[in-house]
């Protein structure tokens, strides 16, 4: 496998008794995982290709536990790898040997819900689904839907900037938070952003969110909540090439119909998906979109009416209405097990490029064709109202031909999003997985010029140091 990481820190290292003893003064021994055994389940994240066992693993239980952890490992040198659920699909919270990773996954309280003002307050430990289900009972929910949302925690989700399916309409993280509390890396705890819907001075909020946990730690976050939609109806359109499927979609965003959500699944996905969640996915067809629509009766007739109309036109095979919550709950319990569904027949490499919509027919043929060029099979799951690409490349992680095979058909698939206009991530970030591909999105000065502002809050690179700008050409961590 073709992902290097920093040599580790002799000293740091040799001086690992005394660090921990000195972690064990901040925190409840229940906050401290030290034996081998245990920091073995922090070792990876949902990248699991590659482990790093880390030096220790604190689990703080307050924000000034997290302060006076940080500003502890500050004044000793000592490297930090924030972690939220380690759901990361691109490496973001793997570790480094002479790392202690901070988790917040004991942070996960509601502290306070604003239903006038639409705003809610929540520890950066609790999941995304748990947000909306705390206000579900008034009628409200939270939007960006990750399908990790059932273990992925807010903090996770600010790192990255995830999305979700519905983020078409609804926008994704950034769009949907309105302030953070942070701690930096010497221990300074700072509120950025506000309840109100714009925030005086510099869009620092613009900045923390998608840095990866290179800024700081998020301990808390104030979210915006919105009313459920009187109504939304799924509905799946089979056709008989994945190029004519992403037509379509380029047609409808291009005829300005805006969906709450549109989803793809070429042929393997929908076999794989249908046989985990038997959804009443056709069979019988090589692409299927699920399009869904919000809103009184009329309206999502009216929307669903225009919509026929342009797949009809992109020769539509199959058209199919959700008629029940039941059958709709099933039609997204399969788009959302689509991930784990793959996992029971077979490794793989979840890409996460993002592409012009009006580009979609012709990537889908590349990334088919690159695959196959590399004697792998690949199963397409994606966003495509906002063109960002799920591939899944399958490959047998026993076998390192197949392993380094499959690393490199993704970076040619990313390569290929950045050459027609789109860029290397939609949502699950750059971590270690597309590091040494960011030169192919920028040139040196722009790195350079992010890595300023990266090191503006973090001058000597302890946080999440070997993460998003290649090793080489950047400050020693």
């Amino acid at each position: 496998m073709g992902i290097a990481f920093p040599t580790p820190d002799e000293a740091i290292l040799a001086r690992r008794d005394a660090i921990i003893e000195g972690l064990a003064a901040l925190v409840p021994p229940t906050s401290l995982i030290i034996s081998e055994d245990e920091r073995r389940a922090f070792e990876t994240d949902a990248l699991t290709a590659y482990r790093k066992m880390p030096l220790a693993v604190v689990l703080p239980t307050s924000t000034e536990e997290v302060s006076a952890v940080l500003r502890y490992c500050h004044e000793n040198g000592v490297k930090i790898v924030p972690r939220g659920a380690g759901t990361s699909l691109a490496g973001g919270a793997i570790p480094q040997e002479d790392a202690i990773i901070v988790g917040i996954g004991k942070m996960s309280k509601v502290l306070d819900v604003n239903f006038a003002d639409r705003t809610m307050r929540v520890q950066s430990g609790l999941t995304n689904l748990g947000i909306s289900n705390a206000v579900a009972h008034e009628g409200f929910f939270y939007a960006p839907d990750p399908s990790s949302q059932l273990a992925c925690t807010i903090a996770g989700n600010i790192g990255m900037n995830s999305g979700g399916a519905h983020c078409l309409k609804y926008g994704v993280t950034t769009n949907n938070i309105l302030g953070v509390r942070m701690v930096l890396i010497d221990g300074t705890i700072v509120d950025i952003g506000s309840d109100a819907m714009d925030a005086p001075g510099l869009d620092l909020l613009g900045v923390i969110i998608g840095s990866e946990g290179q800024l700081g730690i998020v301990t808390e976050a104030t979210v915006r909540i919105l009313r459920q939609a009187e109504g939304a109806r799924p509905v799946l359109f089979g056709f008989d090439t994945s190029e004519a499927a992403g037509a379509c979609v380029a047609a409808i965003i291009g005829a300005g119909i805006i969906p709450v959500a549109m989803e793809f699944m070429d042929k393997p996905a929908i076999e794989i998906c249908e046989a985990f969640a038997h959804a009443g996915y056709p069979t019988d067809v090589e692409a299927l979109l699920i399009i869904e629509v919000e809103g009184s009766d009329a309206e999502m007739d009216a929307t669903l009416q225009r919509i026929v109309e342009i797949a009809k036109d992109h020769h539509v095979k199959t058209v199919r209405e959700s008629k029940s919550a039941m059958e709709t709950a099933a039609i997204w319990k399969g788009r959302k097990s689509a991930f784990g569904a793959t996992g029971r027949i077979a490794d793989y490499i979840c890409m996460d490029g993002t592409i012009p919509t009006g580009q979609l027919p012709f990537v889908l043929k590349r990334i088919d064709e690159i695959v196959k060029t590399y004697g792998l099979r690949v199963a397409n799951v994606f966003h495509a109202g906002d063109g960002n690409l799920h591939p899944l490349i399958l490959y047998n992680c026993n076998d390192p031909v197949e392993a380094a095979k499959a690393e490199e058909a993704g970076n040619d698939i990313l390569k290929l999003c950045v050459d027609v206009g789109g860029c290397l991530t939609g949502e699950h970030g750059v971590g270690i997985e597309k590091r040494d591909l960011m030169t192919r999105q920028f040139t040196t000065a722009d790195l350079h010029q992010q890595m300023r502002v990266r090191a503006a809050f973090d001058s000597e690179w302890l946080l999440n140091p070997a993460k998003v700008f290649p090793l080489e050409g950047r400050p020693s961590s």
